[in-house]
C-alpha cells in the first residue's frame, strides 16, 4: 500500500487533514483545467468547488487501477462538461477584435499571443470550445470527446474545424504583425 493509498484510505474514512492534503497536492492541476474547459473564471471556481465535493463523494469508489490524479482528472472533466450542457452559457458578446491591439504594452510578443489565443478561444461557441479545449489542449481523441459529450466523432471533428477556422480569423490581426488592414478572410493559416 503506496503513501498515497494510505492518505486516500484515511481520506476515505473522513480524516479532515488527509482531505486538505489530497486537496492541496491536486487542486492547481484540476482547478486549471477547469479553467481551460470553462474559460470564465468566475464560473470556473463555482465549478471547481462542486468538482471538489464531487471527487469526495466519490472517494470510497477509487479503486487505484489509475494515479489519483488521473481519477480525479476524468471527474473533473465529466463534472465540468456536464455543468456546461447545464448552463449553455451565451458565448460572450463578439468585442471588437480591434480592441486586443491596443494591449501591446506586453512584456513580449508570445505574452500578446497567448493572451489573444485565451480570448480569441473564449470568443468559441461553448460546443466548440469545449471541443477545441478537450482535442487540442487536453489531448483527447474525437472518439473519447464523442463519448463524453454525447455527440458522434464526425462531430466532434466539424466542431474542431469550426473551432480553428474561427480562431485563425480572430488570430490573424496578430500573425500579421498587427497590420490593421488585411482582411482576416485571406490571412494565412496559423496552425
Amino acid at each position: 500500500m503506496g503513501m498515497n493509498q494510505v492518505l486516500i484510505q484515511r481520506a476515505i474514512d473522513g480524516d479532515e487533514r488527509a482531505l486538505q492534503d489530497l486537496w492541496s497536492q491536486h487542486s492547481p492541476h484540476i482547478d486549471a483545467v477547469i479553467r481551460r474547459l470553462v474559460g470564465d473564471p468566475d464560473l470556473a471556481a463555482d465549478i471547481a468547488q462542486d468538482v471538489w465535493i464531487q471527487i469526495f463523494r466519490a472517494l470510497p469508489t477509487y479503486r487505484g487501477e489509475s494515479q489519483f490524479g488521473t481519477w480525479a482528472h476524468r471527474i473533473a472533466v465529466n463534472r465540468t462538461l456536464n455543468a456546461l450542457r447545464k448552463s449553455r452559457r451565451i458565448a460572450k458578446s463578439e468585442a471588437d477584435i480591434e480592441d486586443d491591439t491596443v494591449t501591446v504594452e506586453h512584456d513580449s510578443e508570445r505574452a500578446l499571443l497567448a493572451a489573444s489565443i485565451e480570448d480569441a478561444a473564449n470568443r468559441l461557441s461553448p460546443g466548440a470550445r469545449t471541443v477545441f479545449m478537450m482535442h487540442d489542449v487536453e489531448g483527447y481523441t474525437h472518439e473519447e470527446i464523442a463519448r463524453e459529450l454525447g455527440i458522434t466523432a464526425g462531430g466532434s471533428k466539424s466542431q474542431l474545424f469550426k473551432a480553428r477556422a474561427k480562431l485563425r480569423r480572430l488570430l490573424a490581426h496578430v500573425v500579421d504583425g498587427l497590420r490593421p488592414d488585411t482582411d482576416p478572410e485571406h490571412a494565412a493559416p496559423v496552425f
